[in-house]
């Protein structure tokens, strides 16, 4: 066993994200988004070469002393499987090992929404995963690649830097590339995988011009490509596509993009209420014909107030998504504020419950004429001038719609069928999938 294997099996039995090794520290874990030193002396430069040089190739020590930073995948049966960088610092030699998950969750219970996998059922375009560095994007990815190898026959093919997580085919044929092991760089996997027969094609990184050129091309030319940017909005995700290329390019770039983009998922891990981890929370923008005519029009400025309106389309800004899981009691209030776009939606909780119904004391009004008036006044439920009827109400609104003072989880299956009970014309709204 490698003398680093004993620090990753400690991180991977508590739960760690990261493992970090620095001269002059301790090692380091990323539990639950924070660092966290373990008890153990600082590691000497010859300490720390040692251990990391104990783990590398010939090769990989070559090239890691000739650039003094190296990318590379780390895999032990005490461990599991890690994607790892070592660089040198003022110090001597850091490393940070990322531990890849032993299991590919599904998207269901990753609380992805319903219309993740409507996007999926795309045969051709390009769908993008964003967020900073550490969000989830990799687990993202390798969820949607396990939707599509149960449900479909397809040929998948991954161009990965490195290879993290490990897929074995169910009803596809997978392959899997290592930029720098099994190819030169992404661009050159992408120009040749298009003479491979793929229905499915996985772009690690879409770091430069020419990969995501190739990858627009390969999303027009009838492919479904899925790949990833360090973006944090669907709104400057297309930006940053569009500014990569040349301004003579940008009107051609524009109607492509906007032909070939089904959608764009931009995500981030957030501290869940109990402190005890991470759940994701998403703005998810689907490009309807509304969106792509702004992106033709180079009005990317008005994408967000769009996709407002579009939320039948399944569409959600992050500030939703975050408001949504308050709602819920996932996170608190101060996770909430701190990681929201726009803050005004969250300084003030007293006049986001003026629009809505407090569960907890709806349940104490005893008269059933009582709790439809109080649901009539605020306006949870709205009569339709024509029929004289309660519009329906999709039950993935209930959060919007409702807080309770408890602490926990808002009990949105109990509230919808009370709302149906009281209001039957509700229920014909057709139901969200709940998660």
């Amino acid at each position: 066993m490698a003398e680093i294997d004993k620090f990753l099996k400690m991180g991977r039995q508590v739960g760690a994200s990261d493992v970090h090794i620095a001269v002059g520290s301790p090692p380091v874990l990323r539990l639950h988004g924070g660092l966290r030193k373990i008890k153990f002396n600082p590691f000497t430069p010859d300490q720390a070469k040692a251990m990391l040089y104990e783990i590398m190739t010939e090769k990989q020590r070559k090239q890691f002393e000739e650039g003094w930073e190296i990318d590379l995948s780390y895999a032990s049966e005490e461990a599991g499987r890690c994607r790892t960088n070592i660089c040198v610092q003022n110090r001597g030699i850091d490393a940070t090992f990322r531990l890849i998950p032993t299991a590919v969750q599904t998207l269901d219970e990753l609380g992805f929404p319903a219309v993740v996998k409507k996007l999926l059922d795309y045969r051709q375009g390009m769908i993008l995963i964003t967020g900073q560095a550490g969000c989830g994007k990799t687990t993202t990815l390798a969820a949607m690649v396990r939707h599509v190898n149960e449900r479909r026959s397809d040929h998948i093919i991954c161009l990965e830097d490195p290879i993290e997580i490990l897929h074995h085919a169910t009803k596809c044929h997978i392959i899997q590339r290592e930029v720098g092991h099994h190819t030169e760089s992404f661009a050159r996997a992408l120009r040749a995988c298009l003479r491979e027969d793929p229905d499915l094609i996985i772009v690690g990184e879409m770091r430069d011009l020419e990969t995501i050129s190739m990858a627009i091309t390969a999303a027009e030319t009838g492919h479904l490509v899925l790949g990833t940017l360090h973006t944090t909005t669907a709104g400057r995700t297309i930006g940053r596509i569009l500014d990569v290329f040349p301004p003579s390019q940008q009107d051609q770039i524009r109607t492509m993009v906007a032909d070939s983009l089904r959608g764009v998922i931009s995500q981030q891990l957030v501290p869940t209420a109990d402190g005890k981890g991470r759940m994701v929370c998403v703005e998810v923008l689907v490009v309807t014909p509304a969106i792509a005519n702004l992106i033709k029009e180079d009005r990317t400025y008005q994408i967000p107030s769009q996709m407002q309106t579009g939320i039948k389309e399944g569409m959600q800004l992050m500030d939703d998504g975050l408001y949504r899981l308050l709602q819920r009691g996932d996170i608190t209030p101060e996770t909430a504020l701190e990681r929201a776009y726009d803050r005004s939606k969250f300084t003030d909780l007293t006049r986001m419950r003026e629009h809505q119904i407090n569960w907890d004391e709806l349940q104490t009004i005893p008269d059933d004429k009582a709790r439809r008036k109080k649901l009539m006044e605020v306006g949870v439920v709205q009569l339709d001038r024509k029929t004289k009827l309660v519009k329906p109400i999709a039950k993935g609104r209930v959060p919007f719609l409702f807080y309770q003072t408890k602490h926990g989880k808002l009990p949105e299956d109990a509230i919808y069928a009370e709302l149906v009970r009281l209001f039957p014309e509700v229920a014909l709204a057709p139901a969200e999938p709940h998660h």
